[in-house]
């Protein structure tokens, strides 16, 4: 199964991190592990170019967990309201899609939130 817990900090949406695999089929056939892969990169790929914003992640070669850290979303680290929601928003956006997913492949995915004040 795979976990994504969200991290917020007073309301704000900036980072989660993934751990675990699908199990919805075999590896290069599992149609859950490439819609969570596809999205986590898109969200990273979005903050950093599209938002020129900062973000720390790590993807761990071995078992694929992943952390990602969007400090622009935060009020600290972002003095731009209009960017610190569009990538909070971002990463709101992908909470409600994995949400939804699980409609359909809740044996797959589970996700939490963790009020989390970095």
């Amino acid at each position: 199964m795979i976990k994504v817990v969200f991290y917020k900090s007073n309301g704000n949406y900036y980072g989660f991190r993934e751990s675990g695999h699908s199990g919805y089929d075999e590896a290069g056939k599992d149609i859950v592990c490439a819609a969570v892969s596809a999205m986590t990169m898109l969200v990273i790929n979005t903050i950093e170019v599209a938002w020129a914003s900062d973000v720390d992640y790590t993807i761990d070669d071995k078992t694929t967990d992943v952390t990602v850290i969007a400090r622009g979303a935060l009020p600290e680290y972002e003095e731009d309201e209009a960017k610190r929601f569009a990538i909070s928003g971002l990463i709101y956006s992908y909470f409600l899609q994995l949400n939804d997913m699980i409609e359909d492949y809740y044996d797959f995915i589970e996700v939490d939130e963790e009020e989390k004040i970095i």
